[in-house]
């Protein structure tokens, strides 16, 4: 087992991922460094090898692949990922990894937007969906995440072996950070500076459909994570509408003593039952929940006797 693994997801960074290596070196000389290859078409993986790192490959594309096969295959006290572009200083890296070894973190996040992000970055739009995309999993999911979206993270080996990856392109920052959040695990905001990618490098990031897959997978994540709450306005908003179309017909009942709309009527019945079903389906997905992390519990402690009997071998 390693003591500290640098994991590096790479696709097409051949002009910048040497820097990377190297910043890493210097920043965390007794790690080991893991260049992860994505079916890169420039020298990626052989600027990579011949700086001295450890390189493999995930021919299936997509960064959440990569970053599954990442946690699968190394085993490590403490992880930093780190993407290849180099927009993240290393030399942040190693009191990020005190608080994973020395202070039980889980998760420490590298906070870019609570220094020079919105400086640095030339993408306006990207900031407006960094700020959405926080302040939906903070309201969401009453937690205080400083960056959901930062690519520049650490982790214990309990989050690495227990976090299920599901997501396969750049949404996965947001399933990590939920996946931590409602599972009670320790996190950190760990400020780190920001620069934008150097001239000539481009990002793999597309801003409108990558941004419309990480708020569709807050909503999956919300329902899966938080079924009372998500069933629950489901209810409400079934409720206000058959409520809304139901009182011109009972206005006009009192009135006339006459029901002149039995369609809508009926209409109404249907979208109240709707309603209670999923106030009902709430309440039975919650208690799947509940159950589920009792389970999650046992595979934590699992895991910490797996990774004392791992330690004492190496």
């Amino acid at each position: 087992m390693d003591k500290i693994a640098v994991l590096i997801p790479c696709y097409n960074e051949a002009q910048t991922i040497e820097k990377v290596i190297r910043d890493s070196r210097a920043a965390l000389p007794d790690a080991v460094i893991y260049v992860y290859d994505n079916n890169s078409t420039d020298k990626t993986a052989e600027i990579s090898k011949a700086a001295g790192a450890v390189v493999r490959h995930e021919y299936v594309q997509g960064k959440g692949n990569v970053i599954r096969r990442m946690f699968r295959e190394i085993d490590a006290e403490c992880y930093i990922m780190v993407d290849g572009d180099d927009t993240y200083p290393m030399d942040s890296a190693p009191g990020m990894c005190e608080l994973v070894l020395n202070k039980n973190a889980d998760m420490v996040v590298g906070d870019r937007l609570s220094s020079t992000y919105f400086t640095e970055n030339k993408r306006p739009f990207h900031n407006f969906g960094n700020s959405l995309v926080r302040g939906s999993i903070n309201r969401l999911f009453d937690c205080d995440i400083r960056d959901v979206m930062t690519g520049f993270r650490a982790f214990s080996y309990e989050f690495a072996k227990t976090f299920p990856v599901l997501s396969t392109g750049f949404e996965i920052e947001t399933e990590m950070t939920i996946h931590a959040v409602n599972n009670h695990m320790q996190i950190e905001n760990y400020i780190i500076e920001f620069r934008d990618r150097p001239e000539g490098s481009e990002s793999k990031l597309n801003t409108y459909s990558d941004g419309m897959r990480v708020l569709m997978t807050i909503g999956r994540l919300y329902r899966d994570y938080k079924p009372m709450g998500f069933f629950s306005i489901l209810a409400a908003v079934f409720a206000i509408i058959s409520i809304v179309f139901f009182i011109p017909i009972f206005i006009s009942f009192v009135e006339t003593g006459l029901v002149e709309r039995f369609p809508t009527l009926i209409v109404c019945g249907f979208v109240m039952m709707a309603a209670l079903l999923s106030i009902f389906s709430g309440l039975i997905l919650n208690n799947m929940t509940i159950n589920h992390r009792r389970e999650f519990e046992m595979r934590l402690i699992s895991l910490h006797s797996e990774k004392k009997e791992k330690l004492k071998k190496s």
